[in-house]
């Protein structure tokens, strides 16, 4: 198993890739849990087979952020926006529909 020394403690990959999930669970909150750990195990598994190892957390940090940067699995939100004539504000629901290909 993959270990790295961080300020003298040793620290598994599984353990940086924990800490990965832990980063983007909250930077991603309108995206179900299961759909970031789906993407995040397949870009870890891109690394399957190389032998160093050692940015591997990094890439995959990286590989799974543009995925769902650029993915539309997102929930329905909504924003506020100034209406034209008046001070008060209209409401604009942003659609939030998508196909994922992933069974539960």
């Amino acid at each position: 198993m993959w270990r790295t020394r961080i300020l003298g403690v040793q620290v598994s990959e599984a353990q940086h890739i924990d800490a990965v999930r832990a980063r983007l669970y909250p930077r991603y909150p309108d995206v179900d849990r299961y759909l970031v750990d789906e993407v995040i195990d397949t870009a870890l598994h891109r690394f399957d087979g190389c032998p160093i190892r050692d940015f591997v957390p990094l890439l995959v940090e990286r590989a799974a952020t543009r995925a769902l940067n650029a993915s539309p699995i997102r929930s329905p939100r909504t924003e506020h926006l100034p209406a034209e004539s008046s001070g008060a504000f209209a409401v604009v629901t942003m659609p939030g529909t998508f196909e994922t290909g992933l069974d539960r």
